[in-house]
C-alpha cells in the first residue's frame, strides 16, 4: 500500500465532489479542511474540474486531492498536470491504469466484477474501486468477494451514506469509503458550505463512533488498588477482575496497582478505528505519546495515549 492510499485509508472517507461553479472550488476545500477532512476526489464529469484541481492545490497544497470519473489517458494528464496526487476510474480501463503504472501515478479503478479484480492483482495493484457499490450488492457483495480475493481492499462509492459508512468501514477488505452526501452538488451550488461543515465533521463523528471506554484510578500499592476495586464492586455489585498490572471493577474502572500515566489517573476514550482518530485529531493539534503506542498482528495501532494530560488525567485512545 503506497503513502497516498494510507492516507486515504486513514482519512476513512473521500468526499466526491462536482464542480459545476469554479468560484465555489477553493471555499469548499477550505469547508472540508476546517472540519478535519483534508481530502477531496474531484470528477472529471464537469468542464470545471482541472481548473477546480489547480485553484485548490494553490490554495491549500497540504490538502490531498485526486481526480474522479477518469476515463483517458488526455484526462491523467490534465489531473497530474493541474495538481492531482492520485486517479480514480469508475471502470477498469487498461489503458487509463497501464499509463498511471507505468508514470509512477496512484491509479484506484473501478472493479465491480471477479475478472476486474483479477486484472486488478495481475498488474500488483492492492486497492481498488467498488462502484456503483450498493447497486452492486453492497456489503454482502464485499463479503463474498473477500474469500477468494484475500489481499484486495475496496474503496466503495455509491450509495454509501451517514447510515451505511460504518456497515462498510467494518469490513476487513475496505480501505476507506468514497460518498457525496456531506457534499452535495445543492449546497456547492447554493454556496452553502455552512452545512458542508456541518454534514462533514458529523460523518467523521459517525466514523470515529468516540465513547467512554473506563476511566483508570491510580493507586499507591497493590493493597490500596484491591480496597479501592472491592468497595466499588461491593457497592454498585461490579465484577471484580484481578489483572497482571490492575484490577477491574466492571468495565468502566480500573484500578492500576501502583502509579501510572496521569496525576489522577487515566481515561480510555473508545473509538471504532484508532488510527483514523490519530488522524483526525493531529489534524487538530493533538500529539501523541509514541512509547506508549500498541499494535496488533498486522501493525495496526491498537490503543495510544495523548502527550499532554486533560484535568490531571492521561487520555488514551483504544478500540
Amino acid at each position: 500500500m503506497d503513502d497516498i492510499i494510507k492516507k486515504i485509508s486513514n482519512y476513512g472517507i473521500v468526499p466526491v465532489i462536482k464542480i459545476d461553479n469554479i468560484e465555489t472550488a477553493v471555499p469548499l476545500a477550505e469547508a472540508l479542511i476546517s472540519s478535519g477532512l483534508p481530502v477531496a476526489e474531484v470528477t472529471f464529469r464537469t468542464a470545471h474540474a482541472e481548473e477546480s484541481i489547480k485553484r485548490i492545490v494553490k490554495a491549500y497544497p497540504e490538502m490531498l486531492i485526486g481526480a474522479g470519473t477518469v476515463l483517458s489517458v488526455e484526462q491523467v494528464d490534465k489531473a497530474v498536470n493541474a495538481g492531482a496526487k492520485f486517479i480514480v476510474t469508475p471502470g477498469f480501463n487498461p489503458n487509463v491504469v497501464s499509463y498511471c503504472i507505468s508514470n509512477g501515478i496512484t491509479v484506484i479503478p473501478g472493479a465491480s466484477t471477479p475478472s476486474d479484480m483479477e486484472a486488478a492483482l495481475e498488474i500488483g495493484l492492492t486497492v481498488v474501486k467498488f462502484f456503483p457499490a450498493e447497486q452492486s450488492g453492497g456489503v454482502e457483495y464485499l463479503k463474498a468477494v473477500g474469500g477468494p480475493y484475500t489481499t484486495l481492499k475496496f474503496i466503495p462509492t455509491g450509495g454509501i451514506n451517514a447510515k451505511n459508512l460504518n456497515t462498510y468501514l467494518s469490513q476487513k477488505n475496505v480501505a476507506a469509503c468514497g460518498g457525496s452526501w456531506m457534499v452535495k452538488s445543492e449546497l456547492i451550488d447554493a454556496g452553502d458550505f455552512g452545512s458542508v461543515k456541518k454534514l462533514t465533521k458529523e460523518a467523521i463523528q459517525t466514523m470515529l463512533g468516540f465513547s467512554l471506554g473506563h476511566v483508570g484510578i491510580n493507586s499507591a500499592d497493590l493493597d490500596e488498588a484491591v480496597s479501592v476495586a472491592s468497595q466499588l464492586s461491593s457497592i454498585f455489585g461490579f465484577d471484580y477482575k484481578m489483572g497482571n498490572s490492575s484490577i477491574f471493577a466492571g468495565e468502566a474502572v480500573e484500578i492500576m496497582k501502583s502509579p501510572y500515566l496521569g496525576q489522577n489517573g487515566h481515561i480510555a476514550i473508545k473509538t471504532n478505528s484508532v488510527e483514523r482518530a490519530v488522524t483526525y485529531l493531529n489534524g487538530m493539534g493533538i500529539k501523541f505519546n509514541e512509547s506508549t503506542r500498541k499494535t496488533g498482528p498486522k501493525g495496526e495501532t491498537k490503543a495510544i495515549y495523548f502527550e499532554e494530560e486533560i484535568g490531571g488525567f492521561a487520555i488514551h485512545l483504544k478500540n
